[in-house]
């Protein structure tokens, strides 16, 4: 193929003969919409016809389309009048994206996916502005060679990329992007928050943009409004063509979104056949406006300015306060990200000088030594290798209590330092941290729409049609009643019903909930979680790891000659079992520090008899068979190890599994609601027996396989219960999977983690019992909502088709039906 300018035209197979001619302009650009230059046109014949550029980037972008077969996207999209740069027209990745392949930047902008050497990018989209840019993007990607899977989020603008590292590069994904004239860069949760925080300033300039002009307007109206016959006619045409110009820039600059929403909408209806709530607004403007200019410049009629400015601020005002609900219940992510800080002290020359240097965090690289002084928060994923000190790890776990941290031990991006100054090595930074994870999996949340917001959404679509009819039919009648009245009830009909309120009953709602569960502690990866908990009859638990916390404790303590107390036998048990790892023994070190037992050293070394226990000179310590004394049975007992000399058994020490924190209010909140509980657990069934009962759990079964704990689940669905599971070893994921509503325990193995449809990262079950209430909660809100949007809409609409609401009335009734909707979610961050 060869390409000439200035109007000479180059060749390319002709193909695609179905393609829709474009209605640009002859000397518009065909890709991007803009003006061409008589010396820069550029010309390529496309499906068999001769198409004009602006440059050779929109030409090579326009091929690259077409020649996937995907230029259906001329007749979707909405029309871009950015030029894309020049380099475009080579496929070679220019030397600006080239770094993004460097192992150090590829580690901090991806992470593992599944089990094979698949890598996964979250990236940051720009220039995205309808459905079908989405579609675009999507469909282009899955092209690449080496691209698994595309998952595009057009709310957050964020994609989801997996991709095999021998196929493809993440500078290959970004360049591509920017090839069919869209812009990328790895997320950074610092520019997300930039972000929103840019969409909160736009919306509230644009708002006080509406409020001044609605003030000026209204104060020049103000005459008319008191009847006040000594003002002339020069002097109202002056106010007139005054609140006309304070008009223009409430239209065209606070309403711009508006219309454009609405245009975008229009112009996919063919593909969508639904059309979104901003259709009647921008048209209620539009003929609002069309309307009093008319009358302005014929001197007959209202103006209706002062109803507009006034309508645009209304609705504006009550956008602002949903766009924070919005922000505010999708922040999980960004909440986590805020912790992060942005400038950190890297330690260059570790270990031969502690001096630091101020550097940003985004240019930070696994390896380097960070300090991080008390009362900082941990900026990245590593080891601590110098000084101990405590974490608040809250943020992550839930856990209040500060953990502390000892040299070797991991440390995470987003925990605060408490007590000391140390030093740590990175291991994980970007998206590759524990911190970016949780983001990920929130985002994947949000990317799954429950079935009640795909309903609203779609019979608020339905509504929007239904009072486009309604209106035009209102005004055709009028105009044969009384023609002066037709446009006013027209404006008036499309103003005062309230597709908003309709179309944000359920999705505010479980926005807010969502993310109200997620500062509880329970991250909610797949979206119909809390619809779910309100419909389900049954409960089923794992026993270890779920309802206990598999940590035994020591329970009690059988002295068995008199001349022992009680802190002499537990003083010589955890003197032997310093150093020692073993459960049990941990349990017996944890007792002795609760009694404030000062330990000795024995006499003589403690040696490990393998498979017996610990001997010390005359002391054993170990099982009954080994030191010969008798057995204890005791139901539900985690284990017991018994302490003798030469003379006999001197104690015994009996253990207990420990329950986990809030057990009793998960299983009170299920009792409350008429949920069955069940514990079903791989554990022996003398010991599921006791803790069922220790518990106050009717239906169990132990001593089950995998299979066992996947057949009973469905056996329960097959008798028409909803089953809720919780668990989290690796033979819970058949558990998890099977079930209707599935959660995972945070610490739980990766698989159980990676099949559930939420996690919980606290280590307490309350959480549970917590959103068990709060998805009741959310379930009324939703019907108060859809109950008042419904009502509002009953009673409006037929009085605006009478003619009895004007159109600032309407203007106002519909903002504030708006707000109430919203701000009946918003209590739901309280919850």
């Amino acid at each position: 193929m060869s390409v000439v300018t200035a109007g000479l035209v180059g060749q390319s197979p002709a193909g695609h003969d179905s393609f829709m001619n474009s209605s640009l302009p002859s000397n518009s650009c065909y890709h991007c919409g803009s003006f061409i230059l008589p010396n820069d046109s550029y010309e390529l014949k496309l499906s068999g016809i001769n198409r004009k550029f602006c440059c050779a980037g929109c030409m090579a972008i326009a091929q690259t389309i077409h020649g996937e077969g995907l230029e259906v996207f001329y007749t979707r999209r909405a029309q871009s009048s950015d030029k894309p740069a020049a380099y475009l027209a080579s496929s070679e990745i220019p030397p600006s994206l080239t770094p993004y392949d460097d192992p150090s930047l590829l580690s901090r902008y991806t992470r593992p996916s599944g089990d094979e050497a698949d890598l996964e990018t979250t990236l940051r989209l720009e220039k995205i502005r309808c459905a079908a840019c989405v579609w675009l993007c999507e469909q282009h990607l899955r092209r690449i060679p080496g691209v698994k899977d595309v998952q595009i989020n057009y709310v957050s603008q964020k994609a989801k990329v997996e991709f095999s590292p021998e196929k493809t590069s993440l500078a290959r994904l970004l360049f591509e992007i920017e090839r069919i004239g869209y812009e990328a860069w790895p997320f950074e949760p610092s520019l997300s928050i930039e972000k929103s925080k840019k969409e909160r300033r736009q919306l509230l300039t644009r708002l006080g943009v509406a409020l001044l002009g609605m003030m000026q307007v209204m104060m020049y109206a103000w005459p008319t409004y008191v009847g006040d016959s000594d003002i002339t006619v020069e002097y109202d045409l002056l106010l007139g063509w005054t609140s006309w110009a304070l008009t223009v820039p409430v239209m065209t600059y606070s309403a711009g979104p508006i219309f454009r929403a609405a245009w975008r909408s229009i112009a996919s209806f063919q593909q969508t056949h639904m059309l979104g709530m901003d259709v009647p607004i921008a048209l209620a403007l539009a003929l609002a406006f069309s309307v009093g200019t008319v009358n302005l410049v014929t001197g007959s009629g209202q103006g209706y300015f002062d109803s507009i400015t006034m309508f645009v601020a209304f609705i504006l005002a009550a956008r602002y306060v949903e766009l924070l609900a919005r922000q505010d219940a999708q922040g999980g992510a960004e909440a986590l990200a805020k912790q992060l800080p942005a400038t950190c002290e890297r330690v260059p020359n570790y270990p031969k000088s502690e001096q630091v240097e101020i550097v940003p965090v985004v240019n930070c690289n696994p390896g380097e030594v960070l300090r991080v002084p008390p009362g900082d928060v941990i900026p990245a994923d590593g080891i601590l290798i110098e000084y101990e000190s405590a974490l608040d790890e809250s943020l992550l776990t839930g856990e209040s209590k500060p953990i502390d941290k000892k040299m070797g031990d991991r440390v995470y991006a987003g925990t605060h330092n408490i007590l000391n100054p140390i030093l740590m090595r990175i291991d994980a930074v970007g998206q590759s941290t524990r911190i970016a994870g949780i983001a990920s999996l929130l985002d994947q949340a949000l990317q799954a729409k429950p079935i009640m917001v795909s309903l609203a959404e779609k019979w608020a679509g339905y509504f929007v049609g239904f009072l486009l009819m309604v209106a035009f039919l209102s005004s055709a009648i009028w105009y044969y009643v009384d023609p002066s009245r037709a446009w006013t009830v027209l404006v008036s009909v499309l103003v005062a019903s309230c597709p908003c309120a309709l179309s944000l009953a359920v999705p505010t709602a479980m926005a807010a909930a969502q993310g109200t569960v997620t500062k509880l502690g329970l991250l909610i990866v797949r979206g119909h979680v809390l619809e779910g908990l309100v419909k389900a009859t049954d409960l089923v638990l794992d026993k270890t790891g779920t309802l206990t916390m598999g940590q035994p404790e020591l329970k009690e303590v059988l002295v068995a000659r008199p001349e022992f107390s009680r802190a002499d036998v537990l003083r010589i048990a955890a003197s032997m079992e310093m150093g020692q790892k073993h459960p049990l023994a941990l349990s017996l070190l944890r007792a002795a520090e609760a009694d404030n037992l000062s330990l000795s050293t024995l006499p003589e070394a403690v040696i490990n008899q393998l498979g017996k226990g610990l001997s010390s000179g005359v002391y054993r310590l170990g099982s009954a068979a080994w030191v010969g004394a008798q057995k204890i049975a005791q139901e539900g007992q985690y284990g017991q190890v018994h302490l003798a000399d030469n003379k006999g058994l001197i104690a015994s020490f009996l253990f207990l599994d420990t329950p986990r924190a809030g057990l009793e209010k998960l299983l009170s909140a299920a009792k409350s609601h008429k949920i069955m509980v069940h514990l079903v657990s791989g554990d022996d069934a003398a010991t599921v027996a006791w803790w069922a009962h220790h518990v106050g759990i009717d239906r169990f079964k132990g001593a089950c396989s995998p299979e066992d704990k996947y057949q009973y689940i469905e056996s329960l669905q097959n008798q028409g219960r909803f089953v809720w599971a919780i668990g989290d070893g690796i033979n819970d994921a058949p558990l998890l999977a099977r079930a209707d509503v599935s959660v995972a325990v945070g610490a739980g193995a990766p698989l159980a983690t990676a099949g559930a449809d939420a996690i919980l990262t606290a280590s307490s079950l309350a959480p549970l019992a917590k959103s068990l209430l709060l998805a009741d909660k959310a379930q009324r809100v939703i019907r108060e909502n859809l109950i008042w949007a419904l009502v509002y809409n009953l009673l409006a609409i037929p009085a605006a088709m009478m003619g009895w609401v004007n159109p600032w009335v309407a203007g106002i009734g519909m903002s504030l039906s708006s707000l109430a909707v919203t701000l009946n979610a918003w209590r739901l961050r309280k919850a």
